[in-house]
């Protein structure tokens, strides 16, 4: 399959690009937030968010979207009450150079150096985002207000709390310290204990972080792991739910128990990927030939183990939810425009009774809009003569 043919098969199948897009974007930021120091994944975010932002706009180019056709979703909703129908949307920019020089100026009070740490770094995202909401083309609203919620929430779920909690105690890493001590390290003690390997959480002297203790399997040396805030998972974990609950929200136009099912099921996995990511690095560890590379390998199973765990289950998750979680797989639209044949050409989506189609001479289907871009047919290159079909009938 040659470059060109990959490329059209990504443009024409919306669920194979969104998620090639979702994933390198997700590793982009997932390194920018939670970046390996020291190896050489940190210097991939940037162009992996690149490469991210290119393939969304390569796999939503060809859905010719009237404002009309724009669905009315949960976001729409809130993003009209939030700014007033609309009326306040003008002020986005605004907002994002002022979050911009709050951010600097907050970083100059603490410190006469300017140093960005995690959030800062999710701050002017967030205000990248609000600048660049009103260049986004209105009939893609959809994908504009899932990039600017993801940030919003994202903002709601990591750096809101961090900065409550160094007003509130003046230490930034102990809420963090919390989660591993009642939500991470008694979970991976016990996962460890399971698997044979002896092992006890404590507290370590000048941490506030707990510690788990093993003793390797060649070799008779207690090794202590301190599982700090880099350790913890919380990045991660505000990555995927903060994207999840945009992806929600921009699709769905009412809350359900299905949507509901789906939100603490994706929580479920995230976690479940956070407890796992800690087993590997100390089994890496446990099972460590030298005491001289024990603790170089776990590091380098810390650098790019938990990575590749978070790409690993988020490719499945969303895999699974664009193949079957969407709505579109589920509308009350008649069984016979769901099946196979009755796909558009161009978009890869589906014929419906209120979006009339177009049928080529050899049996291709086009959306009308579809159509009018391309002129000819994508498989038999004969000219679409545009005749109308009410009704597409595909059983006997």
């Amino acid at each position: 399959m040659g470059f060109r043919t990959l490329a059209e098969s990504i443009a024409n199948s919306r669920h194979m690009g969104t998620l090639l897009a979702l994933l390198t974007t997700f590793a982009g930021v997932g390194l920018l937030l939670d970046r390996p120091k020291g190896s050489v994944l940190e210097w991939l975010a940037l162009p992996l968010l690149t490469i991210g932002g290119a393939l969304f706009i390569w796999t939503f180019r060809q859905i010719p979207r009237s404002i009309a056709e724009i669905p009315d979703t949960m976001a729409s909703h809130f993003l009209r009450k939030l700014t007033l129908g609309g009326r306040l949307v003008g002020l986005y920019p605004a907002l994002g150079v002022a979050i911009i020089i709050a951010d600097l100026a907050y970083n100059w009070m603490q410190s006469a150096n300017l140093s960005f740490q995690t959030e800062d770094t999710i701050v002017l995202l967030t205000a990248g985002t609000l600048l660049g909401y009103g260049f986004v083309p209105k009939r893609h609203a959809r994908e504009r207000d899932f990039a600017l919620l993801f940030f919003v929430l994202l903002n709601g779920f990591l750096v809101a709390p961090l900065l409550i909690t160094r007003a509130y105690y003046a230490d930034l890493n102990k809420s963090v310290d919390v989660y591993s001590w009642v939500a991470l390290a008694p979970e991976t003690s016990a996962v460890l204990t399971l698997l044979g390997v002896s092992n006890q959480v404590h507290a370590v002297a000048g941490s506030t972080a707990p510690g788990l203790t093993f003793t390797p399997e060649h070799f008779s040396i207690h090794v202590t792991l301190v599982i700090t805030t880099a350790c913890s998972g919380i990045y991660s974990f505000g990555i995927f739910a903060s994207a999840f609950i945009a992806f929600e929200l921009t699709e769905y136009e009412r809350a359900s128990r299905r949507m509901w099912g789906l939100i603490v099921l994706g929580f479920a996995t995230s976690y479940i990927a956070n407890v796992l990511r800690m087993v590997v690095i100390i089994l890496v560890g446990y099972y460590t030939d030298t005491p001289g590379t024990d603790l170089q390998n776990m590091l380098l199973a810390h650098s790019y183990l938990g990575w590749i765990i978070f790409l690993g289950w988020i490719t499945l998750f969303w895999s699974v939810l664009l193949r079957f979680g969407s709505p579109d797989t589920n509308s009350e639209v008649p069984q016979d425009f769901r099946r196979p044949g009755v796909l558009c050409e161009i978009c890869g989506l589906e014929l419906t009774p209120a979006l009339h189609g177009y049928r080529c001479e050899c049996g291709s289907f086009f959306h009308v809009a579809c159509a009018s871009q391309v002129g000819e047919c994508s498989k038999c290159q004969r000219p679409l003569k545009r005749r109308a079909v009410e009704h597409v009938q595909t059983g006997p």
